[in-house]
């Protein structure tokens, strides 16, 4: 069974979750995977909204896949290389899980190249699989309710587990994955493939099967996020942060900026609670 996770200064969601005044989250419950889904699963997330009007969410997605079971929908999502957005409507709920890097070619079952930028339904993966009914009969039973939460939870888990264990490969993209989140300094790839021991070549290849993406990619979406995360701490001037981010100017960090959220640092910082910039 699921537990509660522990607090976090900064819940690392909030590098990816595009908020601000004008663009509010709604209510999101957030749990820690059972320790033995460790190497496959991050965390799950809830949001639980009953609106007047629409609603768009937008993310820098983190660079793995994700399962969402909603009470429209049920999707395996590969990673956006851009800004992924959704729109909530009227009263509903998601059960979202946020797979570690491995997780992502053993669900599909083949190289998650194929999933880039696209989602496949679980109904496609697990035809005869009763997953989808027993997660939604879980959060039916009480939307708000962290019981229904954690039952819910459980239904992932258990066929999860049924992926266990992970190989060699996938445990290297997860320590490549935390590793590069973890040292913010690095910005070549050759970096990258002096941790891990492999030529850029091999790299490449580790890269786009596990994580459909490119390794010069990962570098650019950690800046990113960490430009967020700065942004809503809102104590740096934008000439810093984009010097912290090893940008040789702050007209190259705007240029990534906007090109991947829509908005220049300075209107996403201008658009973000006072209380976060004090």
């Amino acid at each position: 069974m699921a537990s509660l996770p522990g607090p976090h200064p900064t819940d690392p969601v909030d590098r990816a979750h595009l908020t601000g005044v004008s663009r509010p989250s709604p209510p999101i419950h957030r749990y820690a995977p059972s320790e033995h889904l460790a190497d496959l699963v991050d965390r799950y997330w809830i949001p639980v909204w009953s609106l007047t009007e629409p609603s768009t969410q937008s993310t820098l997605q983190h660079p793995v896949c994700l399962v969402v079971v909603s009470n429209t929908y049920a999707r395996l999502y590969g990673v956006a290389r851009g800004r992924s957005s959704v729109t909530l409507e009227g009263e509903g709920y998601a059960v979202g899980t946020m797979l570690m890097p491995a997780a992502g070619r053993l669900v599909l079952g083949r190289s998650v190249a194929d999933l880039t930028d696209s989602v496949v339904d679980l109904a496609d993966l697990v035809p005869d699989d009763r997953l989808v009914d027993d997660v939604r009969a879980a959060m039916e039973a009480g939307p708000h309710d962290p019981a229904s939460h954690l039952a819910a939870i459980a239904v992932v888990e258990d066929w999860l587990t049924t992926f266990l264990p992970v190989d060699d490969q996938g445990l290297l993209v997860n320590h490549l994955v935390a590793w590069l989140r973890d040292h913010p300094e690095v910005t070549r790839v050759g970096e990258i493939a002096d941790e891990l021991g492999l030529t850029e070549r091999s790299l490449q290849r580790l890269v786009e099967q596990r994580l459909g993406l490119s390794p010069k990619w990962l570098v650019q979406r950690r800046r990113l996020h960490d430009a967020v995360e700065a942004l809503k701490a809102g104590t740096t001037g934008l000439a810093d942060v984009a010097a912290d981010l090893g940008y040789t100017d702050q007209a190259h960090f705007t240029h990534d900026f906007r090109t991947m959220t829509g908005m220049t640092p300075g209107e996403f910082l201008r658009d973000q609670p006072v209380s976060t910039k004090s």
